[in-house]
């Protein structure tokens, strides 16, 4: 009997022993995941600090690049008004000093016109008259070249934009506001009205 009750002695302290060590080792267990958890979180807010530097870096370079960049462009888009204008400037200043020579040169123009227009037919092929007829024709072939065009007015519809009407006429051969008669020829620079044609007007 005594022999038995030490075998379930001892049998018990066995038992005993086994739990605690399996207590003991679900304890570790579970403080271990927790310290992993927190050595894990440790180092990801060491990175996210680490990266938030670089990142704050990276932002201050990027805004020094945006103001540069937004500097050029508008010294550059400043710089390319300025020529426009400038150069705008200048061809205005050239086209106001061409239409003030040819405006002082159209007089020239029309007393070569009513010059050679009263030369009677017998004297057409005098040497005198053919050398002026010349150099009629290169003066207003000079102008042309530079852009200068006369403008159209007899038989054309009246336009007073290009015609400057100082007589009406009654004929019923024309149209209603047709141009009768050009008392003065007119010319253009460009496009641009250097000298409106005096007309007569149908009515």
């Amino acid at each position: 009997m005594e022999e038995a009750n030490k075998e379930e002695a001892m049998e018990k302290e066995l038992e005993t022993e086994e739990t605690k060590e399996e207590e003991i080792s679900e304890a570790s267990e579970s403080e271990q995941p927790d310290a992993e958890a927190e050595a894990g979180e440790a180092e990801s807010e060491n990175k996210k600090g680490l990266f938030k530097k670089k990142e704050k870096k990276k932002d201050k370079k990027d805004e020094q690049i945006e103001d540069l960049t937004d500097r050029l462009k508008r010294q550059m888009a400043e710089f390319e008004n300025f020529r426009k204008r400038t150069e705008k400037e200048k061809s205005q200043m050239y086209d106001m000093g061409a239409k003030c020579i040819i405006e002082k040169i159209l007089p020239v123009i029309d007393n070569f016109e009513r010059g050679l227009a009263g030369v009677p037919k017998e004297q057409q092929e005098d040497p005198f008259v053919d050398g002026m007829n010349k150099i009629y024709k290169q003066v207003i072939t000079v102008l042309e070249e530079t852009g200068v065009k006369p403008i159209e007015a007899v038989g054309e519809e009246f336009n007073p934009d290009f015609h400057n009407a100082v007589m009406h006429i009654e004929d019923e051969s024309l149209g209603e506001n047709i141009v009768a008669e050009e008392l003065l020829k007119g010319y253009t620079y460009h496009d641009s009205v250097v000298r409106h044609s005096m007309v007569k007007v149908a009515n």
